[in-house]
């Protein structure tokens, strides 16, 4: 008797077939009440078996509160919060150019600039992050910006902004006052992040086909514009996922410059706590809040993979 063969489309059907849904669904739904059940196990012991007072009336007022004259302010999480944002944001962006820089320099014809990307994303990836911020904390803060007279610089700049544009200015860098801490903290991150971006990078850039370097040098471009127009186009297409989940991770590497007294979301929370002693309902408040950051920025990533693979598997007419 001949063995009927199923094809790779006929076993693809099957396993994706209506029945196949069902049961990957009911499995999900108990999976999800499993998980549920637990977390209501753990909050009910918490909360009867813990010698731990409870008190969460005091946690709006960490976010905003009315002063004296009933104008409403932020509190300090929210303005830790904020904070947090501005530094992700400034050091994603410094982070992405220097690791763009870097990664070309480890694909580069010279050996030179092989050596110096190299050196930095060796020397970088393989130093405790923490060791890295007390070090560019002192060189940088110290050190360098105090002999360029930085500092002072953006004091006299500060003093003479003008009212109207104070509040945009805060909006972009946090108060005036502490420009040059969150220079030092945006620098400091910049560097340890953009040596993990120097890595994809260079994986983008050599993931693209050989093929597109001999199509570039048959039209006639040197290395460099065949660089700019024809291999990195295609490799940061390729780089787009990766290089979002890199700025969720700047997102939550940020809460490491706490420890030079960067006034920002976690520094914010060791504060409250050391005054409050509400350690449990600030930091799960932290949690949410962070869980409020990196979520949708995950999410988003996600969409992007999906959206850039399905686009990939497109006929080209």
């Amino acid at each position: 008797m001949r063995k009927s063969r199923t094809t790779p489309e006929a076993r693809q059907n099957a396993s994706t077939g209506p029945y196949a849904r069902v049961s990957a669904r009911i499995l999900d739904a108990a999976v999800i009440l499993c998980v549920a059940a637990g977390l209501f196990w753990l909050a009910h012991r918490a909360g009867t078996r813990l010698n731990y007072r409870w008190n969460w009336a005091v946690i709006p007022q960490f976010m905003v509160y009315a002063d004296a004259d009933g104008h409403w302010r932020a509190g300090r999480l929210l303005l830790g919060f904020f904070a947090t944002i501005r530094l992700s944001l400034w050091a994603g962006l410094i982070a992405l150019g220097i690791g763009t820089l870097a990664g070309l320099a480890r694909v580069s014809a010279r050996p030179f600039w092989r050596l110096c990307g190299g050196a930095y994303v060796i020397a970088v990836r393989n130093t405790p992050p923490l060791v890295l911020i007390f070090l560019f904390n002192y060189f940088l803060s110290a050190q360098l910006i105090s002999a360029l007279r930085l500092d002072a610089f953006i004091a006299r700049l500060a003093a003479l902004t003008p009212p109207l544009l104070r509040a945009p200015a805060e909006a972009l860098i946090g108060p005036l006052g502490q420009a040059p801490v969150l220079v030092t903290a945006v620098l400091t991150l910049a560097l340890i992040e953009g040596a993990y971006v120097a890595e994809i990078v260079r994986a983008g850039v050599q993931s693209v086909e050989s093929g597109q370097w001999d199509a570039a040098y048959a039209l006639g471009f040197p290395r460099w514009r065949a660089l700019l127009s024809v291999i990195l186009p295609q490799a940061f297409r390729r780089m787009m996922p990766a290089l979002t989940g890199q700025f969720v991770s700047t997102l939550k590497d940020s809460a490491i410059v706490s420890v030079i007294s960067i006034p920002e979301l976690t520094f914010q929370a060791q504060e409250l706590v050391s005054a409050t002693y509400r350690a449990f309902e600030v930091w799960t408040l932290v949690f949410v809040l962070y869980l409020a950051l990196g979520l949708p920025c995950s999410l988003a990533a996600r969409a992007l993979e999906k959206r850039l693979a399905r686009s990939d598997r497109l006929p080209v007419h």
